[in-house]
């Protein structure tokens, strides 16, 4: 599965709409996201597993990459 993960880079700052960043991770889970995550420092807002059709949306736009962690 793609997860979409919506995260601030900074763990220790207060969290701001505008530096929300996004990243797409494949995991079994999401907790393994998670786990993947877990020695980055960031600071995770939201993990949301994509269906077919927003995943399929999310294609479309240039900045789509799926991380290798």
């Amino acid at each position: 599965m793609i997860y979409k993960v919506l995260y601030q880079e900074l763990a220790k700052e207060v969290p701001v709409r505008e530096r929300t960043q996004a990243m797409y991770v494949e995991a079994e889970t999401e907790r393994r996201v998670r786990e993947k995550l877990a020695n980055k420092g960031f600071n995770i807002e939201y993990i949301q597993v994509l269906n077919e059709d927003h995943l399929a949306y999310e294609q479309q736009s240039e900045d789509y990459q799926v991380e290798n962690l």
